[in-house]
């Protein structure tokens, strides 16, 4: 078993390998399927991940120049009127700011080592010398700081955007926007030091892949097993059957960021 010289990374996967190397050999390498639930009530999930893309699409075609009254929800869905009520009130204020060249659900991927490194952007708001990431976030409870500057994906995207654009660290930053919080968007900007540590983290995390992957045999599961109860592959590694609640996890910010309605490599137009 080995990598293909070809092979995607991205957020989702790198992070699923730093949360449980058997998970990463599972999905990507092995390409197992294993039809089980990822968290209950089904049902919910299903209903909370098709509004979260039903709202990633109205920011993008209102991006794309489509009037607000034009895209305003049912009022039979309040939940999603109520994201879109904020986003529209968030124009004002946070989003005004942004520069004017706006690009809504944006794929770039850069060479890494003999892989690719890709991300998918919610937006990206560029002039010659300012590059600003938007990622809209439906989750109920709001990270902090802190914990948004260790997620993946805030390692990820900075270090993509400065590699693809050419662009100085310094140039680029990222803002989380979040449907629960509209007031309270958090900004990351990015330095040189800190693309260094990224590009130094992110090469070393792929080699060590590239080099388990050589090897034959299981690779470890996750030591931290309140994880296994949102995997699809908690059966196959003998982790349990039954699924995590929705309620459960979002007491736990990192199991939030684990589930798939949360991905936003899962969220395809």
């Amino acid at each position: 078993m080995s990598l293909p010289v070809n092979f995607h990374f991205s957020q989702a996967s790198l992070a699923d390998y730093v949360d449980c190397p058997r998970r990463f050999q599972l999905r990507y390498l092995l390409e197992q399927a294993w039809p089980a639930v990822e968290s209950e009530p089904l049902l919910e999930r299903e209903r909370l991940a098709e509004l979260g893309r039903r709202f990633h699409k109205l920011i993008q075609q209102h991006v794309e120049g489509l009037p607000s009254d034009v895209l305003t929800p049912s009022s039979s869905e309040p939940e999603l009127t109520r994201w879109w009520q904020n986003y529209l009130a968030s124009l004002t204020a946070m989003l005004s700011d942004l520069p004017a060249d706006r690009r809504a659900e944006v794929a770039l991927s850069i060479p890494l080592k003999t892989y690719r490194l890709t991300a998918h952007f919610d937006l990206i708001a560029t002039t010659t010398d300012r590059a600003v990431i938007v990622d809209w976030k439906t989750e109920q409870r709001q990270p902090t700081r802190e914990q948004l500057l260790k997620r993946m994906q805030t390692r990820v995207y900075r270090y993509v955007l400065a590699v693809a654009q050419q662009r100085p660290p310094g140039t680029v930053s990222m803002i989380y926007w979040f449907a629960h919080y509209p007031d309270q968007p958090i900004a990351l900007p990015y330095d040189a030091a800190q693309h260094a540590d990224d590009h130094q983290f992110l090469t070393t995390l792929i080699e060590e892949i590239e080099q388990r992957a050589q090897q034959d045999g299981e690779w470890e599961m996750t030591l931290q097993e309140r994880k296994c109860a949102y995997c699809v592959y908690r059966s196959l590694c003998q982790r349990g059957v039954q699924a995590g609640t929705l309620t459960a996890a979002e007491d736990d910010l990192d199991l939030v960021a684990q589930i798939t309605f949360e991905a936003v490599d899962a969220i395809e137009y």
